[in-house]
């Protein structure tokens, strides 16, 4: 998994590239502790995200819920593979999705 950072003054994207899983999901929670701080606006850009599981979802939620008292969240560019799954699980209805 390559997770990138790029912040621009409140607003931070976070583009991922791999496969979002049970090894790389806590890698990422952690880079997002406190890189969050002063975020109002964060993205992920998921257009190279091969696959997410439950414990990557777990992890996107979890930032949606910080941000919902700081700002607001996107998901970008989802693969039709990672795209697939956010629809199974439902989550594609708790997400702003461009």
């Amino acid at each position: 998994m390559n997770i990138k950072f790029d912040r621009n003054d409140k607003e931070l994207t976070v583009r991922l590239e791999g496969i979002l899983d049970t090894s790389s999901a806590p890698v990422l929670e952690d880079m997002l502790g406190t890189a969050l701080d002063g975020v109002e606006l964060l993205i992920f850009d998921l257009e190279k995200l091969e696959c997410v599981t439950s414990a990557g979802l777990r992890v996107i939620f979890t930032a949606s819920q910080i941000m919902a008292d700081k700002g607001d969240m996107i998901l970008r560019n989802l693969s039709f593979a990672v795209r697939k799954v956010f629809d199974v699980t439902g989550f594609s209805d708790d997400f702003k999705i461009e």
